[in-house]
């Protein structure tokens, strides 16, 4: 499933134009990176969390050359998956 089959299943249930529909998608995906780029969290009911969390620098190895590549710290998003969606999917 992607994002346009998520869009005509909103315009399922709104009753909706397909344009509508894609319109809200692409709000709700916006709504969320906005608040992972603030370094909030985003909790969805029944869905889960979406939050951020700070990755350690390291030292890497490229495949190709075997040199060594130091990679900075950086914030990097992560999901935790609600109850109800673990069982869900059972």
């Amino acid at each position: 499933m992607n994002k346009q089959d998520i869009a005509e299943k909103v315009q399922g249930v709104l009753g909706s134009t397909k344009a509508d529909a894609e319109r809200a998608v692409e709000a709700m995906i916006d709504a969320v990176v906005g608040g992972l780029k603030k370094g909030d969290e985003v909790s969805i009911a029944g869905l889960g969390i979406f939050k951020t969390k700070m990755r350690a620098a390291r030292t890497a190895r490229n495949p190709r050359t075997g040199a060594s590549v130091q990679v900075p710290a950086m914030r990097v998003p992560k999901f935790q998956a609600a109850k109800a969606l673990k069982d869900a999917v059972k």
